[in-house]
Parts: C-alpha cells; sequence; structure tokens
C-alpha cells in the first residue's frame, strides 16, 4: 500500500513538473492576445485610412473601391485588413461578432447609429469603425470617408449599440 501511493505520488509530480513546463503561463496568454488584437485593430484602421476622401454613395457595389456607403465600406475593410467576412448591410452587420457596451469600445470595433438623435426607434441606419482617441473611420454624405469625433456629438447621442468582430 505504501509503495502504491509512493508511485502514484511519483507519477503525479512528474506529471505536474511536465505541465508546468508545457503550459503556458496564464498571464502571457493574455498579454500574447492582446498584442495580437492590437495589432489586427491597428491593420483595420490603417486599411480604412487609405480610403480618406472616397466619395459616399448610397447602395455602392461591395466590388468597388471607387465610392463607397457606409456598409461597404466596413465589409471591404474588415475583409481586406483582417479576413473576416462581414453581411453587406449594417442592420445585418450589427448582429455579427461580440456586442460590446459603449464604455468598453476599443479600435476596430463596429459602432451602430439609428437615424437622428430625435427618434426613439433603434432601427440602425449606419455603421461606422472605432478609430480610438474618440474617433470614427467612417463614410457618409459630402465627406466621404474621413474621421469624426464621436463623444460629446450627434454621433454619440445616435448610437445603438457596438459590437467586436476580433
Amino acid at each position: 500500500m505504501k509503495v502504491r501511493k509512493a508511485i502514484v505520488g511519483i507519477l503525479m509530480g512528474v506529471t505536474m513538473g511536465l505541465t508546468a513546463v508545457v503550459a503556458p503561463i496564464p498571464g502571457d496568454i493574455g498579454v500574447a492576445h492582446a498584442a495580437w488584437s492590437q495589432s489586427k485593430a491597428d491593420k483595420v484602421i490603417n486599411t480604412g485610412r487609405k480610403y480618406m476622401g472616397r466619395p459616399y454613395k448610397f447602395g455602392a457595389s461591395k466590388n468597388t473601391t471607387a465610392v463607397f456607403d457606409c456598409s461597404s465600406f466596413t465589409q471591404r475593410v474588415l475583409r481586406e485588413a483582417i479576413g473576416k467576412k462581414l453581411p453587406r448591410d449594417s442592420r445585418s452587420q450589427s448582429k455579427v461578432g461580440t456586442r460590446i457596451s459603449k464604455s468598453n469600445l476599443k479600435k476596430g470595433d463596429l459602432i451602430f447609429f439609428k437615424a437622428s438623435t430625435t427618434t426613439s426607434s433603434q432601427r440602425i441606419t449606419h455603421v461606422a469603425i472605432y478609430a480610438g482617441n474618440n474617433k470614427l473611420l467612417h463614410t457618409y454624405g459630402k465627406p466621404g470617408v474621413t474621421y469624426s469625433t464621436f463623444r460629446g456629438t450627434s454621433w454619440e447621442k445616435r448610437f445603438v449599440t457596438a459590437r467586436r468582430m476580433m
């Protein structure tokens, strides 16, 4: 009986030792993942930025980069930057990924908006990419692809939801 307990103890000790050597340290997993996500977020923003000034056209084809509407822009940028395939329209895009709160926005997240600050309807009519530092990267109307300030503006008042795609 004592020999059996000794053998089991030795085997458990060896197993634990091997696990500690082979398994990554839990803290390092988060660090590696965070750097990887930051890298992807930077790639999304850099990809979107290269389309600055391209004109806005409602219903723009997903097959062109000459013009964009808001959802063809997010669809193109995420596919090109990180290989993420998104549905064509903003309402459908708002159902993909992980829902996050406005207070937890990170660079690369998609933010979805309603039509105006005065409507009670939560119907999504616009999508933008959160670019960090209180900025949105998106396209609409006359400026085409542009940066806009988010907090403290009508964009923030129109906020409906946000999604993390990475």
